[in-house]
């Protein structure tokens, strides 16, 4: 499969389609980035790599951070993980209060605002340094010991973020949260600030790429059951409630951030990173969403 061609095609047609959206002006950082930005990295687990665009330039990962993070969580604690986290679609918005009472505080899935803020009390209770050790976690499986956080979006959500403090002191009302709400914020904030380009992020996701192995040493990250689980969760939980329009239109397991970069993963074969800062009414990127979509079906390669 001649990737290079195909993407430099799609991304010179998408580059010039008209982009409706808008940056994630609610956190105030965000809002100063360059919103015609667009990049794209592929890395492949044959080490088939290539770049087009602003696929060089750091963003803020944002939710894309939780996939590692729960990947982390599950090598930790294993099945037991889901005592306290639902694998349902959660057909609401990723900072929504309502499931929860429903659900007497336990989220609908680990990548809704909710869920992550679950991982991230998780991660406090199982790691002595909760900061430096889940970044030391994402600097090895990428094998850069470069990337960090963001200082600047941390503290720009920490002024914000007054719905998700919600969401952490009312799960912790149902006993799901262990540790104090406050220091749980603020290692999810600082999660959430996660920085990397294109080529890095393509790169730090590989190991969903190759069932849950690391392609620099081949040492296991996840089991290959633990790898499926999060392949299937990307698919039907990744982009909220456009998941299920990801999952028809692209075909391949994924997750977005409010940054504007959306990782794909086809198993066995590649990761793909898109970055454009503009998002969709559903707080997914408008160009990324319809690069991917055009990108699968001219390769003709998704897992369906």
């Amino acid at each position: 499969m001649n990737f290079k061609k195909i993407i430099q095609e799609t991304y010179q047609e998408v580059k010039s389609i008209d982009d409706n959206g808008k940056v994630a002006s609610y956190i105030p950082e965000l809002a100063c980035i360059n919103s015609e930005k667009f990049g794209i990295h592929i890395s492949s687990i044959n080490n088939d790599n290539f770049g087009i665009g602003d696929y060089k330039d750091q963003f803020s990962i944002q939710s894309i951070a939780k996939v590692l993070a729960l990947s982390l969580a599950y090598h930790i604690v294993g099945e037991k993980i889901w005592e306290r986290l639902g694998v349902e679609p959660s057909g609401t918005a990723f900072n929504s209060l309502v499931q929860l009472e429903a659900n007497k505080g336990i989220p609908r899935n680990p990548f809704v605002n909710a869920g992550a803020i679950v991982i991230s009390d998780i991660l406090i209770s199982n790691l002595k340094n909760p900061k430096e050790d889940f970044l030391a976690f994402v600097r090895s499986i990428s094998n850069n010991s470069e990337l960090n956080y963001s200082a600047e979006v941390a503290a720009s959500e920490k002024k914000t973020g007054f719905l998700n403090i919600a969401l952490c002191n009312f799960i912790k009302s149902f006993g799901n949260i262990k540790n104090d709400p406050s220091d749980v914020l603020d290692f999810y904030f600082d999660l959430c600030s996660l920085e990397m380009n294109c080529k890095e992020l393509s790169e730090v996701f590989l190991f969903l790429a190759n069932n849950g192995n690391s392609t620099i040493d081949n040492n296991s990250i996840l089991t290959n059951s633990e790898s499926k689980r999060i392949n299937s969760l990307m698919l039907t939980c990744g982009f909220y409630d456009e998941s299920g329009e990801f999952a028809f239109k692209v075909g391949l397991p994924g997750k977005s951030g409010v940054g504007g970069g959306i990782i794909a993963v086809l198993p066995d074969q590649y990761a793909i990173a898109v970055w454009s800062p503009k998002l969709n009414e559903k707080g997914n990127s408008f160009k990324g969403m319809k690069f991917l979509e055009e990108f699968t079906t001219k390769s003709d390669l998704s897992i369906f």
